[in-house]
């Protein structure tokens, strides 16, 4: 039970610190608190609003781990580094993957809301 205490106050820790000086995670943050009433008008089913605020929430893990990436890569040394550059953009390519995948789900939400047709 402690170690499952002492994982909870690290996340906690990495949120406040995310959510108090990283950029890209206070928008993302920011648009997931959107997204929560957003998102019920949107959905016509429990089933679409867990899509629609699970690909927000996976577009938030992938930004802290490339967070996680970048804080790693600049432990290591700041001077360049062809294998630190590559593990720098694998971890910005992975975040416009997930940005992809959240803007899909909600464009099919959208289409499917207005036009009132399944997509």
């Amino acid at each position: 039970m402690k170690r499952l205490i002492d994982a909870f106050r690290n996340s906690v820790r990495a949120f406040r610190r995310l959510a108090g000086t990283e950029a890209a995670f206070q928008q993302e943050l920011g648009l997931f608190l959107l997204a929560l009433p957003i998102g019920w008008f949107l959905s016509s089913s429990w089933r679409g609003y867990a899509l629609l605020l699970g690909s927000i929430l996976v577009l938030m893990m992938v930004e802290v781990l490339n967070t996680a990436i970048e804080a790693a890569c600049d432990a290591v040394g700041r001077e360049f580094k062809a294998e630190i550059q590559l593990a720098k953009d694998c971890g910005s390519l992975a975040v416009l993957i997930a940005i992809l995948l959240a803007a899909g789900v909600w464009i099919l939400a959208l289409v499917e809301r207005f036009t009132g047709t399944p997509v």
